[in-house]
């Protein structure tokens, strides 16, 4: 029996020994063989901190989403080759889409991440802060990628999604990974690996692969590494306090199985559409990936004078489940990833049923079409019934990590709260209702013990992705037994590997460091207009200083006739006692508009293309009649864009070469007080492509 191969120092190695038997989870053969036997765990590491995480921090962020971006390309090229292996993990077509697609969508969400962030190596983190009297002491944050790597410890369940992604996140962030999946289903994550390593996309060391044990991989990590870790919370702790782990202060974010729950509404009838909306999405978490997944639906709380009527309702619904061969388009679920795992969930409801009743499936027996109930790993959906939650306690600890959950009554949103904190820390919970006030009363209730909710209702039911599906752009974690920790997110995943300084200087000293202009830098003046170069010959601090412009009572009626904004202290005739000025003031609107016409010179054709907009724009101090403004107009950062590609057909681009432009505009009266601030974006054209 072929044996599968761990990625090491750039080689792929078979461990020594015939290693543990994987299985196809429908039939039941025996597919490879796993082992990680004799190989040097310490060397994984140095040569992820030697090779992989000096390869990628020199990358800046936009060569590392581009790099995500390729490979996400490069995957989808080979996604029968994926599929094909999925379905021997007793995956349907569906499961199979939400682990492959699903993962290589991660890749793309975060290649598209990078135009978030400069074109730099490391980052800016919020805004600089003035530490000084007179200007010249300031405070910021910037964040740097960790000088380690990412070592991920991932679940069965999903051998795609969970390495990618988290890969995506800690590649955006310029530090390399090694991935430990589950052994299990091992064998499709080593298939995308080998692609990923094929494709020459990712630098060397940006990642390795371990099939089989993690060995004593753990006994070698740094303060610079971070640990990742899903699966059970026993396994977790486990891991989490090995004296290494704690004497580098490693961080580890750890995501636990958690008993998650969806709340019924005492708002919704069996007319309403929120009635069907919930047996939908109880039914599909249950039976996707066989309820073998993290956020899955443990727990139901129903109004208890709706109980009867929802449980029958969901037998029916999972009745009409057809389960077996995921190969079969009519199957709608698979099996489970293995018989180890079919007889791990039976132990677990056996605990359960000590105060609960099955009303829905077995423990025993299940139909399957196209496939051997007893040779696969296949089992019944199980709908339980737990009349007395409050008096229960395993129904709110013990998980069954199967088409496992159990229906419980409440009285009042009061009771479905704390039903639902009996769990002690979930991944996720939905509420279904129509009533936004219920809505309210349950997220903020139930919020400190969930680390995302999902309210349900018509309006939202079509195109929302659903109670288990956590997105890249959201924080994916709970707290409590859900582990304390978050994964994607976004930009806040992104931190997770990066290094939070917060540096002091003066303002010129800091702009030289983080190259953003600081406000209270020393500028750099110019012959030549700013508006007159191209996006390479712009000068980070370059600074015009304007003539000055008296403010009329002329200009001030005018704009208001032009604008149609006649708000009472723009007009002569008001009264201004009781207000907060003394007399006619500028509409602000109009002193920024006043600002542009001091600082922009367009009468000729030049590379600025177009007002992009304008961000953080604030008036700090009226201006009356009579008052004389300028401007200093200070480019702040530049931020690249990519030129589109030419067609498919071959044709060439008419993208024009450009990059954005940002720049500080403060406005000063003839007292040199400040009276207005903003940032504005300008496009402007390159000289040729960079």
């Amino acid at each position: 029996m072929n044996k599968l191969g761990n990625f090491v120092a750039d080689k792929w190695i078979t461990g020594d020994g015939e290693g543990q038997p994987l299985y196809n989870a429908v039939t039941g053969e025996p597919i490879t063989s796993a082992t990680t036997n004799g190989l040097d765990f310490k060397a994984m590491i140095d040569y992820a901190h030697t090779f992989g995480n000096p390869n990628l921090r020199k990358l800046t962020f936009h060569e590392r989403g581009r790099m995500l971006r390729a490979l996400a390309l490069h995957l989808r090229n080979h996604l029968d080759t994926f599929y094909a292996l999925s379905y021997k993990t007793g995956a349907t077509k569906t499961d199979s889409w939400i682990d492959i697609e699903g993962g290589i969508g991660n890749l793309f969400s975060y290649a598209s991440l990078r135009r978030k962030f400069a074109d730099e190596t490391f980052t800016v983190d919020g805004e600089g802060i003035n530490l000084g009297k007179q200007n010249t002491f300031m405070g910021h944050h910037i964040l740097v990628p960790k000088e380690g790597v990412a070592i991920h410890i991932n679940a069965f369940n999903f051998p795609v999604w969970g390495m990618l992604e988290k890969c995506a996140v800690n590649w955006l962030a310029g530090v390399p990974a090694i991935v430990k999946p589950a052994t299990i289903t091992s064998y499709l994550t080593e298939a995308v690996v080998k692609e990923i390593i094929t494709s020459g996309i990712l630098p060397k060391g940006a990642l390795q692969l371990i099939c089989g044990s993690a060995g004593d991989l753990l006994n070698h990590v740094t303060s610079q590494d971070v640990i990742t870790f899903t699966g059970s919370k026993s396994t977790a702790l486990k891991l989490k306090k090995q004296d290494r782990i704690l004497e580098e202060s490693v961080p580890f974010n750890m995501e636990a199985d958690s008993l998650n729950c969806i709340v019924l509404g005492d708002d919704v009838n069996p007319d309403d559409a929120e009635w069907d909306i919930f047996i939908k999405e109880v039914r599909k978490e249950m039976t996707v990936k066989a309820g073998q997944k993290c956020t899955a639906i443990r727990r139901i709380f129903v109004p208890e004078n709706k109980l009867e009527d929802m449980w029958k309702a969901l037998a029916t619904s999972l009745s009409q489940t057809v389960i077996g061969n995921p190969l079969n388009d009519k199957v709608r679920m698979g099996s489970l990833a293995g018989q180890s795992q079919r007889d791990e969930v039976k132990q677990q409801v056996q605990k359960i049923l000590a105060s609960s009743q099955i009303i829905y499936g077995s423990l025993d027996s299940v139909e399957v079409i196209e496939a051997n109930a007893d040779k696969g790993a296949f089992i019944s959906p199980l709908l339980l019934l737990n009349e007395k939650p409050f008096a229960s306690t395993a129904v709110h600890e013990v998980e069954a990590f199967g088409p496992v959950s159990t229906i419980m009554p409440y009285k009042n949103m009061d009771e479905a709260i704390a039903l639902s904190r009996m769990g002690k820390g979930s991944l996720c919970s939905s509420i279904v209702t129509a009533n936004d006030k219920i809505a309210r009363q349950y997220v903020l209730g139930a919020g400190t013990h969930h680390g995302r909710i999902l309210i349900l209702n018509k309006d939202c039911a079509k195109e929302s992705t659903g109670h288990g599906s956590p997105l890249p752009m959201l924080i994916h974690g709970g707290p409590g037994r859900a582990g304390g920790g978050e994964e994607m997110g976004g930009i806040r995943g992104v931190k997770h590997y990066m290094q939070r300084v917060a540096i002091q200087g003066s303002p010129t000293t800091v702009t030289n460091i983080t190259n953003v202009y600081q406000q209270h830098a020393k500028g750099i003046e110019s012959d030549v207009h700013p508006f007159k170069k191209y996006f390479e010959e712009l000068q980070i601090g370059e600074q015009l200083i304007t003539q000055k412009r008296t403010i009329t009572t002329d200009d001030i009626n005018h704009f208001a006739d032009l604008s149609g904004d006649h708000f009472y202290v723009h007009l002569t005739n008001t009264n201004f006692a009781g207000t907060m000025f003394e007399q006619q003031v500028a509409h602000g609107y109009f002193i920024m508009s006043a600002a542009a016409g001091l600082f922009v010179d367009g009468y000729e054709k030049n590379p600025v293309l177009l007002n992009y907009g304008i961000d953080e724009l604030r008036f700090t101090k009226p201006v009356y009649p009579g008052t004389a403004i300028y401007v200093k107009f200070t480019c702040k950062e530049k931020i690249p864009q990519e030129q589109k590609p030419a067609s498919p057909a071959g044709r060439e681009t008419t993208d024009i070469p450009r990059g954005i432009v940002k720049w500080l505009v403060e406005i000063f009266d003839d007292t040199n007080e400040q009276v207005g601030i903003a940032t504005i974006l300008t496009m402007v054209a390159r000289k040729a492509e960079v």
